[in-house]
């Protein structure tokens, strides 16, 4: 019986591997994966509580981006930089800052409550606060 309980472990262990919608553990707004949607794309620039947001990103091409983009904000690749490259050129918007790594989002959030980002919900720690997950 272990046996069989340690491979449904095993097997299952990808279908509930994820990425977390973070903000830092001090942000306490109340915001939700559509507000994350629409600060990542522009439309709103605070928290449901007022305070500004700081929307961060990883470079194209990252697997986290890609899966954020698509599951969360329902755009492609292309369609995300088009997005993003009209409202920059028509002086609309600035787009969220773009980091390079997990451990570089998990601190930058960790240590600036007006941030948002995304990892891997196995780096969650005490420091953030998980808003969702896709």
């Amino acid at each position: 019986m272990k046996i069989i309980a340690a491979l449904f472990l095993i097997f299952s262990a990808p279908l509930y591997a994820g990425t977390a919608v973070i903000v830092n553990a001090s942000n306490n707004s109340g915001i939700d994966l559509d507000t994350v949607k629409k600060i990542y794309l522009g439309k709103v620039k605070a928290f449901p509580d007022g305070s500004r947001a700081i929307p961060l990103t990883f470079e194209q091409g990252n697997a986290a981006r890609d899966a954020f983009n698509n599951s969360v904000l329902g755009k492609s690749e292309s369609q995300y930089s088009a997005f993003w490259s009209k409202l920059v050129f028509t002086g609309r918007g600035t787009p969220p800052e773009m980091i390079e790594s997990e451990d570089e989002m998990l601190k930058l959030v960790a240590t600036n409550p007006n941030t948002i980002g995304f990892i891997d919900e196995s780096k969650v720690d005490g420091q953030v606060k998980v808003v969702g997950t896709f």
